[in-house]
């Protein structure tokens, strides 16, 4: 047993920024945290062994969980805030999980969803939504990140369909699922969408070892020599890098939700943690400094609180921008970092240790920084809408 108990949900909600939630967001967002509370243990031990749980990638889809909120024929309807709510929910459990949903569902979803054929649909949508199938999305390549524009991956057109040849980097379910979107640039220099089933010949996938952040889920390194692929494999919706990015825009609130997540269970695990430990005769909660230090993290939990339920209600008016998607992101990612490094000082040496999980969230946070365009990619994107000047690089 633990030798203290700092994992159990306080339900932080200083302002009361999730009191009116409906009861239909409710139900995902209940369902969120018994999966949680039921593999909390399970996901430590998995991410201290770098172990993949695919079992329990399925229980998401059994849950109805994977969706985030993208829509299509046999899909669950699921509101922005209550995608928001299972993200935040799903990453305050465990973040390899959460990630399991941004690329099962925001990324490789969302891709077929939003730029697929109907036939596409009806063979996709809904395995992927169960976890009947995994999918993954391939468009990050060894040199090419942020400037993802340049990606290099080509999709050489033929009689009978097409040529993909490339390289593909930092690729969930890349090595371990059923089909990825790649994303390639044909004949025309146009970048372009493909469903590749990863035992086509010439895709090979390779699981990245050694990571120090999200190791309950595996990333590959794909290699595609002269992959043949018949002609209906091509999205027909996506035909520009500006089809590629509505679907990584939409991403983006849906990570600013995971990194509250992740926020929300260092700050209640410094707060449980303070209470319960004591030094010199007396509960460390006791101490000025500790208390000074809790209220900063609560400031800004509840600043991250309000940014994601805010983004929420415009998506689901219809009114949320792209830059006010990178702005959420931009802020909550930057600020969990802040809340988890606090929560591990205040933890002091057993903030270190796994069974505590601050430091597994610590951690993770790291990637959720990085993906879905970094903090610097956000500020720029923002300060372009700002001043009308673009600062990215040509």
């Amino acid at each position: 047993m633990p030798d203290y108990d700092v994992n159990v949900p306080l339900d932080t909600d200083y302002y009361e920024v999730f009191s009116d939630v409906p009861d239909e967001d409710r139900a995902f967002w209940d369902r969120a945290r018994q999966f949680s509370l039921e593999t909390g243990d399970e996901l430590a031990d998995a991410w201290d062994k770098t172990e993949y749980p695919l079992h329990l990638v399925r229980r998401l889809g059994e849950l109805d969980l994977l969706t985030d909120g993208v829509r299509g024929e046999g899909l669950t309807p699921m509101s922005p805030l209550a995608a928001g709510l299972v993200n935040m929910e799903i990453s305050r459990g465990d973040g390899s999980m959460g990630t399991v949903i941004a690329v099962q569902g925001g990324l490789a979803l969302r891709s077929i969803a939003l730029h697929g054929s109907d036939e596409q649909k009806a063979m996709w949508l809904v395995p992927l939504a169960r976890a009947e199938k995994l999918g993954a999305f391939a468009l990050t390549e060894p040199d090419h990140g942020s400037d993802s524009t340049s990606l290099e991956t080509t999709a050489h057109r033929t009689d009978d369909g097409w040529v993909l040849n490339g390289e593909k980097k930092w690729i969930g379910n890349g090595s371990v699922g059923d089909v990825s979107v790649v994303w390639a640039r044909d004949d025309d220099g146009d970048v372009r969408g493909f469903l590749v089933e990863q035992d086509t010949p010439g895709y090979d996938a390779e699981t990245i070892t050694g990571k120090a952040s999200l190791r309950a889920i595996h990333q590959a390194r794909i290699r595609l020599t002269d992959v043949h692929i018949p002609a209906e494999a091509v999205l027909p919706g996506a035909r520009t890098f500006r089809d590629t990015s509505t679907v990584l825009h939409a991403t983006r609130a849906a990570v600013a939700w995971s990194a509250l997540g992740h926020a929300t269970a260092a700050f209640e695990a410094a707060l449980s943690y303070a209470k319960q430990r004591v030094q010199f005769g007396k509960p460390i909660a006791s101490f000025q400094l500790v208390q000074e230090r809790l209220s900063e993290m609560l400031s800004q939990l509840t600043s991250m609180q309000l940014y994601c339920r805010r983004v929420a209600d415009l998506d689901a008016a219809g009114r949320l921008t792209p830059t006010q998607a990178s702005l959420v992101k931009y802020h909550c990612t930057r600020t969990a970092r802040e809340v988890a490094s606090k929560a591990r000082d205040l933890l002091g040496g057993n903030g270190i240790l796994i069974e505590n999980r601050v430091i597994t969230h610590m951690a993770d946070i790291e990637a959720i920084h990085t993906y879905e365009g970094t903090e610097s990619i956000q500020s720029l994107l923002i300060g372009r809408h700002l001043t009308g000047v673009s600062a990215l690089a040509r």
